[in-house]
């Protein structure tokens, strides 16, 4: 395959992005797992630093226990990094001066700090894991909901969310503006309720809840973004060897202490993805790589914009087709 990209368009500036949860399905990576060493070493490494066999709830388990926070994050991850480590081998290095910058959707993120070299897979894994773990101590604390808005711009969802929580005192507030027509909101029960409702009426194509565990990015994980940050504050990060774009601020961040800062925000605040998304494009980014399981980047990015290309690696096939929009 190396051989193969001699022929690739000089022209091209490569945007990594990697999925956060959502994603997840049972089997993601099996493919790469059974033909290549270096994603059956991923899964292995991971396994030995967990206290818990990842490879057999993400290889046999069900999707009711791969959906589960604690088990979703660290899945998530190692499936992207394995899928990652293979995309490495069969493309690099005739691709390694071609990547200019890394972004991860929310848990994404973490995967987008390993492609950047700013923490190793170990130390990664053990945030992932604790971060999994006290989002849902948080999410007992405070229940709650996240929905998907689909049709309405984000001044409306916006107004929306502030006149709920003033009628009924209680949080919900937009959490991710993932593209123009779509935009999550999260909070607590009985107000994100409230939200799908006045959406619809409001004129939304979609207003739906969400099968997720908690309020995610919102102010109800306020004592999730407390604990974690005591935990990222043991961990030596290093300066970033490509720019990665953070959720908390959708700025190029190369310094380990804004990194940082921004891993700590995610938690409680939103993630901006279209803005990160539109400055990637700005910073001359022509081809996007979705890395991990699924394509919800892939067609989020043709939503913001339908000129740059696109393409997702998850098995052999889909490999294949990106080394050949590589070419083109």
């Amino acid at each position: 395959m190396q051989e193969e990209l001699k022929s690739i368009d000089q022209g091209i500036k490569i945007g990594l992005l990697f999925p956060g949860q959502g994603s997840q399905y049972v089997g993601m990576g099996k493919e790469f797992f059974d033909n290549y060493d270096v994603a059956r070493e991923v899964f292995q490494q991971a396994n030995d630093l967990l206290d818990f066999d990842l490879e057999k709830y993400i290889f046999e388990g069900n999707e009711a226990d791969l959906q589960k926070t604690e088990i979703t994050q660290p899945a998530i991850f190692v499936t992207s990094i394995a899928f990652l480590k293979v995309f490495i081998q069969n493309c690099l290095p005739d691709l390694s001066d071609k990547i200019v910058a890394v972004a991860g959707h929310s848990l994404g993120e973490y995967s987008a700090l390993f492609a950047a070299n700013v923490l190793d897979f170990s130390a990664i894994l053990a945030l992932i894991n604790q971060r999994g773990k006290l989002i849902k101590q948080a999410s007992l604390e405070n229940p709650g909901k996240m929905a998907a808005i689909i049709g309405l711009k984000k001044e409306i969802v916006e107004e929306i969310c502030s006149k709920v929580e003033k009628e009924m005192n209680l949080v919900v507030e937009p959490v991710n503006f993932n593209s123009p027509q779509q935009i999550v909101v999260a909070g607590h029960n009985e107000s994100c309720e409230r939200v799908t409702n006045l959406a619809r009426v409001a004129g939304a194509k979609r207003a739906i809840l969400l099968n997720v565990s908690g309020p995610f990015h919102s102010k109800l994980m306020f004592s999730a973004e407390e604990k974690f940050s005591r935990e990222v504050e043991k961990v030596e990060f290093k300066n970033a060897r490509i720019p990665v774009i953070m959720n908390y601020n959708a700025e190029l961040s190369f310094k380990e202490q804004d990194i940082k800062k921004a891993l700590i925000k995610q938690i409680d605040n939103p993630v901006l993805w279209e803005k990160s998304i539109l400055k990637m494009i700005d910073y001359g980014v022509n081809v996007f790589i979705e890395v991990g399981p699924g394509r919800v980047l892939s067609g989020l990015l043709r939503r913001i914009n339908k000129d740059v290309k696109v393409v997702n690696i998850e098995n052999q096939s889909t490999l294949e087709k990106a080394l050949q929009v590589l070419k083109n």
